[in-house]
């Protein structure tokens, strides 16, 4: 029972950890001027987060981190 009450006290803070990633993130490349377009950033960056909290990966500064670099390393797309 103690098992199940912990699981559910950590998935009623994973909003708030998710939240809280992605401002480490968004903080981080916002600074370095890497955010071109806002809404794009913001939905890669939730995406990836989202997918490395699925796989079980909590701790939100390895996660930001993991995040920027993906960011970095993803296909940009040229505008004619």
């Amino acid at each position: 029972m103690r098992e199940r009450n912990t699981r559910s006290h950590f998935m009623s803070q994973l909003p708030e950890i998710v939240e809280h990633t992605l401002q480490i993130a968004w903080d981080f490349l916002q600074r370095s001027g890497e955010i071109s377009n806002e809404d794009e950033t913001e939905e890669f960056l939730l995406a990836n987060i989202r997918i490395q909290m699925l796989r079980g990966e909590r701790r939100p500064l390895l996660v930001a981190n993991r995040a920027i670099d993906a960011f970095r390393r993803r296909p940009i797309r040229l505008v004619a």
